[in-house]
């Protein structure tokens, strides 16, 4: 039985800021269930830690960990929540703070985090077949395993998967880090180590140390080796090719299911959708649209660039002045977007919702009760949105970029296939043909609609295959 620890910054239900958060809680779990041993290691964010899980928190260990020229205190403490074994490393200096990232220090906190579970391993007596690295904050790892504690025989042996869920964060410093933190010499400090335009990458030195790489959907793994998406390494990751793959995020089948899914109005199913118009009404009513028997197009997101809300922007006024449709849009974001959004909202009173706010329960709904769930993406290296979205029949429409092209079928009129609507050429004349499209069907085919979106419900999003495929790599780099 491969034995495997999963490190990352975040990780749901403890907290999350994005899809990192929702895979290290979902991904471990369904390693545990196909027969790995593993367990999860993540900061103790205290101030951010649910009240909630507390008291089930126990304190194991501590010792120091020497940060350059300083004596750091290091503690080990243990949670099990559902089955699963979780390490939270514990110094209020680093971690005891109002948010997970955006401070200075950040380099320092997450060089501490790295090293912390190196030295981790010995102490708790869990010493890995597999080290499962997570973004830039534990990609540096493979190199400390090399240069830094090459002299603990029992580590020898351990290998390293990282896994990319977004090119654009990346740990970039400048290289005094490799003696005033993690006190090691400059022999990888070149281009083809963790040099990166004279300062250091953690990704990069990651993506050149790691046994194996991985991102979270193929076609992505495809597009960050081209300078578009690449983020100024898709040179190494080229060079790295042999050992780069891509698996598909997955979401939780049982928990995004509309048959039983508490927060609805009413469940339904994809052999009987008529209960999801009381879905409809009901969202309708909670962010004051009128209840009327138009397609309604939603929004689920943070609202920023990376997630084409400039793009939407630019198309919407058009749009809503030509088509008999309503618009709902959830999240908060770039603070020029939010008032856009609202603008709309007062110029379009009728027809748009501009929620300006963090609400799960709500987002829940609108999964439910929208018709159309809206996804231009400048790039999407997974997405979970338009997966949650199919399951409950609202038909995605998507930028068909990384994991948005690899989970959605576009509608095709003359056979009638499909799982949703797609567009290639990112621009806002484009989006607003695209979603013309889906609203004209929308009114005039009602029996197509319907089978589109049963067409949508039927496939499994379910991590299980995910983990099969994360299983192969782990059986390939150890034996």
């Amino acid at each position: 039985m491969t034995k495997v620890l999963f490190a990352a910054a975040e990780a749901a239900p403890f907290y999350k800021t994005g899809g990192l958060g929702d895979v290290s809680l979902a991904l471990p779990k369904a390693l545990k269930a196909a027969g790995v041993k593993i367990r999860v290691v993540i900061p103790y964010y205290e101030a951010l830690f649910p009240e909630k899980y507390r008291d089930q928190v126990k304190d194991l260990l501590h010792f120091t960990v020497q940060v350059g020229d300083k004596l750091q205190y290091c503690g080990i403490k243990t949670l099990q929540l559902d089955g699963l074994d979780y390490y939270l490393i514990d110094n209020q200096d680093y971690f005891g703070r109002e948010g997970l990232y955006g401070y200075w220090d950040d380099g320092e906190r997450f060089a501490f985090f790295q090293m912390a579970i190196c030295e981790m391993l010995e102490r708790v007596d869990y010493i890995p077949d597999v080290l499962h690295l997570n973004d830039w904050h534990t990609a540096f790892i493979p190199v400390l395993l090399k240069e830094k504690y090459y002299w603990i025989k029992a580590y020898r042996q351990i290998k390293t998967v990282l896994t990319i869920h977004n090119m654009q964060f990346q740990g970039i410093y400048d290289p005094v880090i490799l003696d005033s933190l993690f006190k090691i010499g400059w022999q990888t400090f070149n281009e083809d180590g963790i040099a990166f335009y004279d300062q250091v990458n953690f990704l990069k030195a990651g993506i050149n140390f790691a046994d194996a790489v991985n991102t979270v959907s193929p076609t992505y793994a495809q597009e960050i080796q081209t300078p578009q998406f690449g983020e100024r390494l898709d040179g190494v990751l080229r060079a790295n090719q042999a050992k780069l793959s891509g698996i598909m995020n997955g979401i939780d089948m049982q928990l995004y299911d509309p048959a039983t899914d508490a927060a609805l109005t009413a469940t339904y199913s994809a052999k009987d959708l008529t209960p999801k118009a009381l879905d409809k009404a009901a969202l309708q009513k909670a962010v004051g649209l009128p209840e009327a028997d138009v397609p309604v197009l939603a929004v689920v997101s943070r609202l920023t660039t990376q997630k084409g809300m400039d793009l939407l922007l630019d198309a919407l006024d058009e749009f809503l002045k030509k088509q008999a449709a309503q618009v709902i849009v959830l999240g908060t974001g770039d603070p020029a977007l939010e008032h856009a959004f609202e603008i709309y909202q007062l110029a379009y009173p009728d027809q748009v919702a501009a929620q300006i706010k963090f609400d799960v329960k709500l987002a829940q709904q609108i999964y439910a009760g929208s018709d159309i769930f809206i996804m231009p993406s400048a790039f999407e290296p997974s997405g979970l949105s338009q997966m949650m979205a199919m399951r409950y029949g609202t038909l995605p429409l998507v930028h068909l970029v990384g994991g948005l092209k690899d989970t959605v079928v576009p509608y095709n009129q003359y056979t009638g296939a499909g799982t949703g609507f797609g567009f290639d050429d990112y621009q806002p004349v484009v989006l607003r043909k695209i979603m013309t499209l889906a609203v004209t069907l929308y009114h005039e085919d009602p029996k197509a609609w319907r089978q589109l979106q049963q067409q949508a419900m039927m496939p499994d999003f379910g991590w299980g295959k995910s983990a099969k495929k994360y299983q192969h790599i782990y059986q390939m780099i150890t034996s």
